[in-house]
């Protein structure tokens, strides 16, 4: 079936929408008036608040689309003189597909390339195109892959891909105000949930057309080889950036630390991780598919792309970043403008590594020795006191005050783990080494002349009497002092963790409730308003207001490392009792009318406090 069939079809499943909402409004009206007519009183009244709520709702919902003004656009803006190569490909590409330039090309930060119409009259009328390229996919690919991926992107403009997605979108956006106004859970609601069904599977359908036409577009203009080798790398480059993102850049976010330069580091990581992203390349391409899906299956496009005539258009190998005057400072005014770090310490790459794992390893040492204080009557913990301990044959325990969560054999590995963090601060604190930034591996801890120091090897020696011995024997070797690293914090916080759930409206003594957020190394208890009603959508509002760790550090935060026993009163709704290492108790208790962020929150309660559950009074009512 033809795109513009589909289309065609998508706009009037829009239509019928609407035709749907006045046929029920009329049908809810009829049905008041006869009601009202033959049968006064609640019932009339309740059917006729219904038809106002449902003409309201799509009123209003039909107003905020009809008022609705484009948002600011991302990224940064590419004057002509900043990206001649860029422009000169566009407008060249544009010409041979048969369609207008944008008139605009910004650079985002992020592994994509992508039009967009600042459409009007509900999509039905042009306006200005805006043109997005990824910096990390301008580092990543030639010229000629970039060319057919800009290819495609124009060959959405030549179909008119991009009125129609707008039209596409604000029929959806129109459809989901309605909605939201008519409440989901109502009879009205249920009624256009049903019919909103329809109309987004017709609207992907109509996307996925679009893709395949786009990608004639690719494969003419760029060349099959250079189409389907960037089809293949776009799965591979993201996956890198993601990486990156994950395992470098944001290694000292808690610490509020970044790296000086981000894209360069990027372009480093592809160059040290060549070999791997080698392998990742001549891997299969995904094949996972779903009607739901607006993209066809990667392995399905590469197999259309393979069955299309090849132009035999020659290949540019070159760099696709040469399309740019100047990629660095472009880089640098790209990371000031769309990257979060104005708060932030920029260094370079090595001192971040070795400032982000040293912070990282201080706050994982802290509860360390916090537990150590608590085993040993101490009012602080350090290194000396730890290695007390294990000599004395505490390692289990102390394993298990560190995480109490997970398997013995677990335990065991994160106390070896936070042992290891211990002895490299102490002797990154005597001069005798840093951690070493790699872009090929991990970091690892390094003598100034490169050598490695061998602390993970000395921490399992010291996790057991009959080899503490030549553990301590290894440390003096290497000149470390156990004495210089000290325990900093007093208190645990919420630095680094993750939500796992959220329970709204859990009463605690004293008539108060509270919205609690499950995190995975403590409970956030935030104080609730004095109405209960949308306890799930105030729990998502809390996590959209600020980052976990400044939540912690506004509300109070219950650490799991401070509770010392705990009871699960009751399962359904559950109710528990937490007392905690200074003796204060905390109770608990969800409320039948209570919501969570999902259904299971409840057992993640339950888990999440099950090492430190001494008594168990289940009752059900």
């Amino acid at each position: 079936m033809k795109t513009t069939i589909r289309a065609a079809i998508s706009v009037v499943l829009l239509a019928g929408f609407y035709l749907l909402a006045v046929a029920l409004i009329g049908g809810l009206g009829w049905a008041t008036v006869w009601l009202w007519t033959e049968h006064p009183g609640a019932a009339a009244g309740k059917l006729a608040f219904l038809t106002i709520a449902v003409a309201a709702g799509l009123v209003v919902a039909f107003w905020k689309i009809l008022t609705a003004k484009p948002g600011e656009p991302e990224g940064l803006a590419l004057a002509p003189h900043e990206a001649r190569g860029l422009w000169d490909t566009a407008h060249e590409l544009a010409h041979q597909v048969g369609t207008r330039a944008p008139d605009e090309i910004r650079l985002i930060p992020e592994v994509n390339a992508a039009v967009a119409e600042q459409t009007r009259f509900l999509g039905l009328a042009g306006g200005r195109r805006i043109m997005y390229v990824g910096l990390p996919l301008l580092q990543a690919f030639t010229v000629a892959q970039l060319r057919s991926v800009l290819a495609h992107e124009l060959g959405h403009y030549s179909g008119s891909h991009t009125k129609l997605g707008a039209l596409a979108h604000r029929g959806r956006m129109a459809i989901v105000q309605t909605i939201r106004q008519v409440g989901p859970s109502s009879l009205a609601g249920f009624v256009f949930r049903t019919y909103a069904r329809l109309y987004i599977l017709v609207e992907q359908a109509v996307s996925r057309r679009m893709e395949y036409e786009a990608d004639e577009f690719s494969v003419r203009i760029a060349g099959r080889t250079a189409a389907v080798s960037a089809m293949r790398d776009l799965a591979v480059v993201d996956s890198a950036w993601n990486f990156f993102v994950g395992r470098y850049v944001t290694i000292g976010w808690d610490a509020k630390l970044a790296p000086r330069d981000v894209f360069g580091g990027f372009a480093q990581l592809l160059q040290g991780r060549s070999g791997e992203l080698a392998k990742l390349r001549d891997s299969a391409p995904p094949e996972e598919k779903s009607r739901w899906d607006s993209h066809p299956p990667i392995a399905d496009r590469i197999t259309a792309m393979q069955a299309m005539p090849d132009p035999g258009v020659a290949t540019d190998d070159r760099p696709a970043a040469v399309l740019l005057a100047d990629p660095a400072t472009l880089a640098q005014r790209l990371q000031q403008a769309a990257l979060n770090i104005e708060d932030k310490t920029l260094l370079p790459w090595d001192e971040l590594t070795d400032a982000a794992i040293a912070a990282r390893a201080q706050r994982d040492v802290d509860t360390l020795f916090r537990a150590a204080a608590r085993m040993g009557g101490a009012p602080q913990g350090d290194l000396a006191l730890v290695l007390h301990i294990l000599e004395r044959g505490g390692a289990a325990d102390l394993g298990r005050a560190v995480e109490p969560h997970g398997s013995p054999r677990e335990q065991h590995e994160i106390l070896v783990d936070r042992i290891d963090s211990a002895i490299g601060l102490a002797a990154r604190a005597g001069g005798l080494g840093r951690w070493k930034h790699s872009w090929t591996t991990g970091a690892t801890f390094a003598r100034p002349d490169g050598t490695e120091v061998p602390t993970m090897e000395i921490s399992r020696l010291a996790t057991a009497p009959e080899t503490m011995a030549e553990a301590r024997r290894r440390l003096a070797e290497f000149g470390v002092d156990v004495a210089a690293v000290r325990q900093l914090s007093a208190v645990a916080t919420a630095d680094g963790a993750e939500v796992l759930g959220g329970i709204a409206n859990m009463n605690a003594p004293g008539k108060l409730h509270f919205d609690v957020l499950l995190l995975t190394n403590g409970l956030l208890l935030v104080p609730g308003p004095k109405s209960t009603d949308n306890g799930k959508q105030r729990l998502a509002q809390i996590l959209q207001s600020a980052p976990v760790a400044q939540l912690a550090r506004q509300h109070r935060f219950v650490a799991y490392e401070d509770v010392r026993s705990a009871e699960i009163l009751k399962n359904v709704p559950i109710k528990v009792r937490l007392t905690m290492h200074s003796g204060d108790v905390l109770e608990l208790a969800e409320t039948w009318t209570g919501e969570s962020l999902d259904k299971n929150d409840r057992e993640l309660l339950a888990a999440a406090l099950n090492p430190y559950v001494t008594v168990t009074s289940e009752k059900r009512s």
